[in-house]
């Protein structure tokens, strides 16, 4: 499996420690994770992207606290795993405000590190697996991520989903691929159209623009998918 890690750190040399410990328990259990690093809680929370399975979040920072962070973090992903990073105990014990699912003490060992570790990506793998769908393909059964996919188009009877690396064709109906992804950020913008929130650059007139291609809107549609995109829009604040 694969895993994306976001640390949320304003000091270099824990950064580094972290990525440290992560790439030796990689080669000790053959997993991979994909780093991004933020350096004050205000850097991830500004554009927000659901897409982390763990964030490993330091307490006291400068702009912004790991606390008031993740009380962000939380108000529009409800899943992602919050693990605090601090000097002091006392202060990852409030993590139940937020449901953080794990603390680090600073100076942070390996063995702790990695115990903990052992227990997230269990709950990660599980958050994975909900997000995924198997796509059946010529090479048999492929798992995409929902984040991957920018929208979804019907013709005839088949379906095109259309991600940022690739397009597949499956032969499924756009009402039952809609109610596989209504725990997620979709919305139908067309009989033939599902559209995924977190892609939407701009409305013009009755186009979606997503990256450089234009989507129609429905006149029958467009109230409903309006409300959606606006509460959507609303809770990435």
């Amino acid at each position: 499996m694969r895993y994306k890690i976001a640390i949320v750190e304003d000091e270099q040399q824990s950064i580094d420690l972290l990525i440290e410990y992560f790439q030796q328990y990689a080669k000790e259990n053959n997993v991979s994770f994909d780093f991004f690093v933020f350096h004050d809680g205000d850097e991830i929370t500004h554009e927000y992207s659901a897409q982390y399975d763990i964030i490993f979040l330091d307490i006291e920072m400068k702009r912004q606290d790991g606390m008031s962070a993740a009380e962000q973090i939380r108000h529009f992903d409800p899943n992602v795993i919050i693990v605090f990073v601090t000097n002091m105990r006392q202060y990852a014990i409030k993590g139940y405000k937020v449901r953080a699912l794990s603390y680090l003490v600073k100076p942070v060992t390996y063995f702790a590190f990695s115990q903990e570790l052992k227990k997230l990506l269990i709950i990660a793998e599980k958050n994975q697996l909900k997000k995924f769908l198997l796509i059946p393909t010529e090479k048999g059964k492929q798992k995409i991520s929902s984040n991957e996919i920018m929208y979804i188009e019907s013709y005839k009877h088949d379906l095109f989903i259309f991600t940022n690396e690739e397009t597949y064709k499956i032969r499924e109906t756009i009402k039952k691929m809609e109610e596989k992804l209504a725990s997620f950020s979709f919305a139908r913008s067309h009989n033939s159209y599902l559209i995924n929130l977190n892609y939407v650059e701009a409305i013009e007139e009755d186009m979606v623009v997503i990256k450089d291609k234009k989507i129609n809107i429905s006149r029958s549609r467009k109230k409903e998918f309006m409300k959606k995109l606006t509460i959507h829009l609303g809770e990435k604040k």
